[in-house]
């Protein structure tokens, strides 16, 4: 039986220690600003995904994968070392959607609120059809229903 708390735990510890390993030992010229946003860990613990992102254009991520292509025996012989565990999971590296899906969101978002401006700007000046708001009762009206049920709760 798994142990899912074990997983996250090996996960967490395997970003960690790529992350560390990235900065301190991997010297390769290709690897460029790489981030390590995340790492799962199947349930048996025999293979752990590394997500990541590189700051750059489209052939410095292409350069950087190739350089973790190339790490990845250095780096899965560093988890082994510093996780302890008895099979080291093999790594697999995915470039993180993440910053793409923000980006894509972001664009939405501003999208909606060009949108939101337009509407504003078409009904400025402009007024309601049947006046200010026909649904609307008199202040009167209000505060003599609020005075009843006031005197009603009182007399209970």
């Amino acid at each position: 039986m798994t142990d899912n708390a074990r997983a996250r735990k090996l996960a967490d510890r395997i970003q960690v220690v790529v992350a560390e390993t990235l900065d301190r030992r991997i010297k390769d010229p290709r690897l460029g600003f790489v981030t390590i946003t995340d790492a799962r860990v199947t349930g048996d613990l025999r293979e752990a995904t590394v997500f990541y992102t590189v700051y750059g254009d489209d052939e410095e991520r292409a350069a950087s994968a190739a350089a973790l292509e190339s790490a990845k025996g250095v780096l899965r012989s560093e988890v082994g070392r510093q996780t302890g565990v008895r099979f080291t999971p093999t790594l697999a590296f995915v470039p993180d959607a993440l910053p793409d899906n923000a980006r894509t969101i972001e664009d939405l978002l501003d999208k909606a609120r060009a949108k939101d401006a337009e509407v504003r700007e078409v009904s400025t000046g402009k007024t309601y059809a049947a006046g200010a708001d026909p649904y609307r009762k008199d202040d009167e009206a209000d505060t003599d229903d609020e005075t009843d049920r006031t005197d009603g709760a009182a007399s209970e």
